[in-house]
């Protein structure tokens, strides 16, 4: 029974040293909510019922110091009434009953094996204070861990067994059934179950005022017992009205604040809507006149005439156009016979290094001529390159693109316009010859020059 006793202290101790790592509930919950200083409605009255173990061992002290060295463990039970006035205080009524025994006697004069206390009633009234149920944050706790002390009176019979053999037990004044004042100290916690009932985990223990309790002085003057409990506690009332000891007065005042600031943030954000629509409606308004003053003063094309008078939009950019914004004719470009001549010789003397597109000086003669003819006329040219079949597609198709910008580079370079010269590649796709014949893939590789 001493084991079993060590394990449930154990349990217990355990339980409440981890009790602060159980959850508790959304802090704004309307369902616990009570306005603040209204002083309800609020739940106040509770039952509880218990049961448990009695052992004459006790955490104040060591087994040298009880008067049995070998306590033993033995059934208890109870119940009691109490009566929250705050969420941190109330006052309870405690009954208890049951056995306490032990064995092994300290050494002393008529040493007796060991004595069996019936305790056949008990009553209490002890405070009990709520820890940690104060919370900004937390509406309602779903832990009470709590710390009880009081003042009690119990009837108890003690029987002692010795070498003579057992019986009953009597005080100085020779009376068997003994009353005897006892002081209760104890914690424990409760844990909600719902919203009116309590898991109570608790350890009591009961210091006697005399040396009567176990039949035997041989430690402390004052006997003593403990009782470890599980119970549950009933709260009385509608289970839709808050209990005080789990009641948080101080959320509930964060609860009437974060509402109030919600109601204000609402009725800020309505006139700020109302004045973002006024603002929208404005924005409208001036876009809309932005746009009309827009029509009459706009060109878009900057060809010289507004859109309002332009009757030929979206003219590109340097084309001349007549007062209604439409393009003038284009001018006869007259080609003579002596400007193609001038083209002719610079494709007869142009030359590249091999498989590249570098021009060779040999070339530089006849193309500023060339230069000269698009500064003087203002003519329009059109460069395609073109190869052989000897080498990849792709890579024809890159040189032949190359050598025309090169002549295109080299043109603007002498001062021509670039905006009036095209260049382009066509690699091996537009051969003039056979590319079977070295002539025929010779003729291939060229430049073609077109004036317009």
């Amino acid at each position: 029974m001493k084991t079993n006793l060590k394990k449930v202290t154990l349990l217990l101790t355990g339980l409440m040293a981890g009790s602060t790592l159980f959850a508790q509930t959304d802090s704004v919950n309307t369902s616990n909510y009570v306005k603040p200083f209204s002083g309800g409605p609020v739940r106040t009255w509770s039952i509880g019922v218990h049961g448990g173990l009695l052992t004459p061992f006790t955490i104040f002290g060591a087994n040298g110091r009880q008067d049995y060295r070998q306590p033993q463990s033995e059934i208890g039970y109870g119940g009691y009434i109490k009566k929250q006035f705050s969420p941190t205080f109330a006052l309870q009524a405690d009954f208890l009953r049951g056995q306490v025994s032990g064995t092994r006697a300290q050494d002393g004069v008529g040493t007796p094996n060991s004595f069996n206390t019936k305790l056949d009633w008990s009553g209490a009234l002890s405070a009990n204070v709520t820890l940690g149920n104060i919370s900004w944050f937390h509406s309602k706790s779903s832990i009470q861990p709590y710390l009880t002390a009081g003042a009690g009176y119990m009837g108890y019979k003690t029987t002692i067994t010795d070498a003579t053999g057992t019986r009953p037990y009597a005080n100085g004044a020779g009376e068997n059934s003994i009353n005897e004042w006892f002081v209760p100290v104890g914690l424990g916690f409760k844990v909600n179950l719902g919203p009116s009932v309590n898991l109570d985990l608790g350890y009591q223990v009961n210091f006697v005022q005399s040396d009567n309790f176990d039949g035997y002085n041989a430690g402390n003057t004052n006997d003593r017992f403990s009782y470890a409990h599980v119970g549950l506690e009933f709260l009385l009332g509608s289970s839709k009205t808050p209990a005080m000891a789990t009641y948080n007065p101080v959320n509930s005042m964060r609860t009437e604040y974060v509402w109030q600031n919600a109601q204000t943030k609402a009725m800020l954000q309505a006139q700020i809507d109302a004045e973002k629509a006024k603002n929208d409606q404005l924005r409208n308004d001036l876009n809309t006149t932005n746009a009309t003053v827009a029509k009459l003063t706009i060109d878009s094309d900057g060809d010289g005439v507004l859109d309002i008078n332009d009757k030929c939009p979206n003219t590109p950019s340097g084309t001349k156009v007549d007062g209604s914004g439409c393009p003038l004719a284009k001018p006869v470009v007259v080609i003579t016979e002596e400007d193609r001549r001038v083209v002719k010789d610079a494709i007869k003397n142009l030359e590249f290094d091999l498989g590249k597109a570098t021009i060779r000086e040999k070339s530089y003669p006849s193309l500023d001529r060339v230069a000269r003819l698009l500064v003087d006329k203002n003519f329009s040219l059109k460069l395609a390159g073109h190869t052989d079949n000897t080498g990849s597609k792709d890579l024809n198709m890159r040189l032949s693109k190359d050598r025309a910008e090169a002549i295109k580079t080299y043109l603007v370079d002498k001062g021509a316009n670039a905006s009036r010269i095209e260049a382009t590649g066509y690699g091996q796709l537009q051969p003039i010859a056979t590319n079977k014949t070295a002539a025929g893939r010779q003729q291939n590789r060229r430049v073609e020059f077109t004036l317009y």
